[in-house]
């Protein structure tokens, strides 16, 4: 008799999933996530399932949020918008921080959490989470209320 998948087994999957593919992009793209190279994650269907274009605008987000991707279309193959706030357009070595952030919810959709999302920019930055939550935390008080 087989076990039954559980949603915690999902959730661990997902986790190991997402710190590989964090890993990856660490191992491709160098242990510096530079804009260029953030540049070239976007544009590599192995880490990035969607176009993604980076929109430094105010326009797609929330009062307080720094980032957040929106779908520019019905379907996900028509691309995202990865909004950021304009405050970090002087500070572009930041922005890999918050874009890796947002893909997860531009690969994984709403089965995504917040947890996953530190997993995984963690891993391609080459942080613990704990480093890389708090520089997300930073970044975000930069962000004018």
């Amino acid at each position: 008799m087989s076990r039954q998948l559980t949603v915690s087994d999902a959730r661990e999957s997902l986790s190991l999933h997402l710190e590989s593919k964090g890993q990856g992009i660490r191992e491709q793209y160098g242990p510096d996530l530079g804009w260029k190279q953030l540049l070239q994650v976007l544009a590599d269907r192995k880490f990035v399932r969607y176009p993604c274009e980076i929109v430094f605008e105010t326009a797609g987000l929330e009062d307080g949020e720094f980032a957040h991707p929106v779908a520019n279309g019905e379907r996900p193959e028509e691309g995202f918008s990865l909004y950021v706030h304009p405050v970090f357009l002087t500070q572009l070595h930041q922005v890999s921080y918050l874009v890796l952030y947002q893909l997860v919810l531009v690969n994984y959709g709403d089965f995504a959490t917040p947890d996953d999302a530190e997993t995984f920019g963690a891993a391609a930055l080459g942080i613990s989470k704990q480093a890389y939550y708090d520089t997300l935390c930073e970044l975000a008080d930069c962000v004018p209320q």
